[in-house]
């Protein structure tokens, strides 16, 4: 008898659309941009600045600083990435 196949394995959301999915969540709830930063896995990050389906315009690096739909972007320091959100 002959074992039987694996299902086939759920299609992975790209993570610049689980953050986007996130911002928007967070502006949805009243929270502000400028009130917002992704801190990333170093993964993440990668992955994020490697996306060719991003738009230019929403991906920024200036003055040392990376923004993701102008929400600022800390990578490293964390074992799952997370937007978090700050009263202003």
């Amino acid at each position: 008898m002959a074992p039987k196949p694996l299902p086939p394995a759920a299609p992975q959301v790209p993570a610049s659309v689980q953050f986007r999915e996130a911002i928007a969540k967070a502006e949805a709830a009243g929270f502000a941009r400028p009130a917002m930063t992704l801190r990333l896995t170093l993964a993440d990050e990668s992955k994020l600045r490697r996306d060719r389906s991003i738009a230019v315009g929403d991906i920024q690096f200036r003055d040392g600083e990376m923004r993701y739909l102008d929400v600022k972007v800390i990578a490293g320091g964390v074992a799952a990435s997370v937007l978090e959100t700050t009263e202003s």
